[in-house]
């Protein structure tokens, strides 16, 4: 038994980040600069872990202005520097943002994870990384590169 208890995504009806943003349910904020907050997060995976939240609701990548998806970054950058100086405990840190059920996302509200790491912490992404034939990497490349062009 992992322990884990899920949370509720929203708060009387509202999505619980938005309700966050907007003052209207609790947080342990560490950064607000108007246009995004980093709280610290409920169900940490190591102590430590913060939240980058816009405070405008956007559901995934698709829906956040590119500026503000980049600034959420920038923050998260700041703050992972401010864990290490901050005497966490943190030999590393992944910052990590699940885009759709399929990645992982819990919460309908974009939002990027800054997690502390340290050996022996437990966190593990896994999946197949098997070396993939060049001719694969360059059909997928040629893909992508058409669907950026159009």
């Amino acid at each position: 038994m992992s322990g884990r208890i899920d949370l509720p995504a929203t708060v009387n009806g509202e999505c619980v980040f938005c309700a966050i943003a907007h003052g209207r349910a609790e947080a342990s904020v560490v950064h607000d600069d108007g246009e995004l907050l980093g709280i610290a997060d409920l169900r940490p995976v190591t102590t430590g872990h913060l939240l980058v939240i816009p405070r405008a609701h956007a559901v995934g990548l698709a829906d956040l202005p590119p500026d503000v998806g980049g600034r959420m970054f920038q923050v998260g950058q700041r703050l992972a520097a401010a864990l290490r100086r901050s005497g966490v405990r943190c030999a590393g840190v992944n910052l990590f943002l699940a885009d759709g059920v399929a990645a992982g996302q819990e919460i309908f509200h974009a939002h990027l994870h800054v997690i502390p790491r340290h050996p022996g912490d437990g966190f593990r992404l896994s999946a197949d990384w098997r070396v993939r034939p060049r001719a694969e990497l360059d059909e997928l490349a040629a893909t992508v590169r058409a669907a950026l062009n159009g």
